[in-house]
């Protein structure tokens, strides 16, 4: 029953992101060559910089910063595709491991679906013209919306395959990976500040900025895991002290 409901969600996350995607594609008319060709490799390799979340079976890469560059500067099928290949770069097992089809199918479904969504939310006609509508809260709303496109259906999947409360699982998912999404769009908002400045080639050296992030994130992780490791040895040689 489990499978049953696990591959409909899928289906459905690949059909609604399908039905997005298509429709942002059909609204993009201007291309970016060579900023989403620089844009996508940052973002792809980046993606391989992943930290994996405590207590979940899931892991998250540092590259929002980038894909966050691609919705603001780019048409919404550029930001889509550079989404689209990052996480597939991202999902590759490493030598050795075997594909998880299943597995990159919904995740590149699921930053599909988010991309196309935080993309045509940044450039709506109604927001664009909104005298209220500043240029960082704009990339404030596309983050937001990346945060709810990808935990949202992630803690779906995992309420699914766990018999969990989703609402619990999404609200760990939330804590965890709340703080990478306010300095994403901290980040993001500097490159646009040094891009109107110096040009698209100097806001992406922000790529140093990311990786300091990513090992103070592995750094962090990993002493959390020991903790939680250790702490049921603790209690047990207190209690038998």
């Amino acid at each position: 029953m489990n499978a049953r409901r696990i591959k409909t969600f899928i289906t459905s996350m690949g059909l609604a992101a399908a039905g997005c995607a298509t429709y942002a594609g059909l609204a993009s008319y201007t291309l970016h060559p060579y900023y989403a060709l620089a844009v996508l490799a940052l973002a792809a390799g980046t993606s391989r910089m992943k930290v994996k979340l405590p207590g979940l079976e899931g892991n998250m890469s540092v590259n929002l910063p980038f894909l966050l560059a691609a919705v603001v500067n780019l048409s919404v099928a550029e930001a889509v595709a550079i989404g689209c290949v990052s996480t597939m770069v991202q999902c590759w097992p490493k030598r050795g491991m075997k594909l998880k089809a299943e597995q990159m199918f919904f995740n590149v479904s699921m930053m599909a679906l988010a991309g196309s969504l935080a993309g045509m939310l940044f450039h709506a006609a109604w927001l664009q013209g909104s005298a209220w509508a500043s240029e960082p809260l704009k990339i404030a709303l596309a983050a937001g919306t990346l945060f709810l496109g990808q935990t949202v259906p992630v803690a779906g999947i995992i309420a699914l395959s766990d018999n969990g409360a989703m609402g619990r699982v999404w609200l760990n998912l939330a804590q965890l990976s709340f703080p990478y999404f306010v300095i994403g769009a901290g980040m993001s908002s500097m490159m646009q500040t040094v891009d109107h400045h110096m040009g698209w080639g100097a806001a992406l050296a922000v790529f140093p900025v990311m990786y300091g992030i990513h090992r103070s994130y592995v750094t962090y992780f990993a002493r959390t895991v020991e903790a939680l490791r250790t702490a049921p040895m603790t209690r047990a040689a207190a209690a038998g002290a």
